[in-house]
Formats: C-alpha cells, structure tokens, sequence
C-alpha cells in the first residue's frame, strides 16, 4: 500500500490485462497462420498476363488411402473395366458417358493421371498436363485424366472448361478404377507402354521437366 492507506492504481494494457505489445505479438501470430492456411488451400490462381493457371511449387501428394505396393514397371497395365456387385460389367467411362478402354490405345503412349478438382497438388499440376498434352499429342502421347471421390460429372466438367482443358476426362464414380490401379495419393500418375505394359508409376506430382524427360525417352523421335 502507498502512504495513508491507499492502494496504487492497477496497471491496464489496452485491453484487459493485455498491454499493447501482446496484443500486437498476437495479432501477428493470427496474420502469420491466415496468410499460412491461405496459401496451403488456395486453387490454382491465373499468372501474371495470364487467364490460365500457374503451378503450386514443391508440391506433395495428397494421401487418400493406406499406402500399398501398386503396379510396377513391366507389369500389364488392367483395363478400364470391372465387374459390378450385381455381376453388371462395368466400363470407366468420360464424361461424355463415352467408355475408355485401354485396347483402343494399343500403339499410342499412354499417361493415366489420377486427381481430383478439390487436391491442391492436382490443381498445381493441371498446367503442366494441359501444357504437355498439347505438346505430345500429335507425337502419340494419350492422356486420361481419371477424375476420383468426385460429387458430380458437371464440377468436373466446369472444372474442365475453366482450365481449358483439352485432353481426356473419365469419371471414376465408384472409384473401381482407383482400387483396380491400386492407387492412394492424389494425383498418381501412371504411364503405360503401346503393348500395354507398365512403364511408370509416380505417386505424386510430377513437374514439366521430369514429365517431359519420361515422355520424350518413350515416344519416338520426331
């Protein structure tokens, strides 16, 4: 107590017992992880002088199942097709109802990319599919895009249009196709050879460089 009995006055900060500087430390710890969250759940934004999207770098994958051995190289890729719970046979079909049967690819590089519109790997990764497609099309590249754990054939589809994307979309509905690839990272990438077989299986993103490294090492020379 000070002299005659008075107690001294409390110290206050600006709020509350908080002073000023707390308040301020706080504040920044709450900016800090927005702008955090933002960046890790941010879709595929247009680059500079651009409309189209531009990658995520250091991208990972996004893990949707427990992790198991899958195809490997010299393996016979399955085809796009399955048998029902009710004995119905079933084919992967795009998103024009169309089936994709891999019989019909015989003699074309194939690249079956695994995704999803809502994975931010996917996302990051759409511009260096849509780029290398247009890139390798001519020269024998096919590449499928199965679209997985979907809510309808029209997100895709606008997802699609929005991206100006020109190469194949199948609609993986039951995720048969998923289970038959043994697939559990988004996206997973799997290339196969014009006799059918395995060559490639990436789980994960893949970057313009590396991707292009494989495709021109199987297509033939120019």
């Amino acid at each position: 107590m000070s002299d005659g009995g008075v107690p001294p006055p409390s110290r206050r900060g600006a709020i509350g017992p908080f002073t000023s500087r707390q308040l301020l430390t706080a504040l920044g710890v709450i900016v800090v992880a927005a702008a955090a969250l933002v960046v890790v759940t941010r879709p595929i934004a247009p680059g500079p002088g651009t409309l189209l999207p531009t990658a995520l770098p250091a991208a990972t994958p996004y893990v949707v199942g427990t992790p198991t051995t899958g195809l490997r190289p010299g393996d016979a890729a399955p085809d796009l097709a399955w048998t029902a719970g009710d004995g119905a046979a079933v084919e992967l079909t795009d998103l024009d109802g169309n089936p994709v049967r891999l019989e019909d690819l015989r003699g074309k590089l194939v690249w079956l990319n695994f995704w999803a519109t809502w994975c931010p790997p996917c996302q990051g990764e759409t511009p260096v599919l849509r780029d290398l497609d247009e890139a390798y099309r001519d020269r024998g590249l096919v590449l499928i895009a199965v679209a997985v754990q979907e809510t309808s054939v029209d997100n895709v589809r606008a997802y699609a249009d929005r991206y100006q994307l020109g190469y194949r979309i199948a609609f993986d509905a039951s995720a048969d196709a998923f289970e038959l690839y043994r697939v559990f990272a988004l996206p997973t990438q799997v290339f196969i050879a014009p006799d059918g077989r395995v060559l490639q299986v990436v789980n994960g993103p893949v970057t313009s460089e590396s991707a292009r490294g494989w495709v021109e090492s199987w297509l033939p020379a120019p």
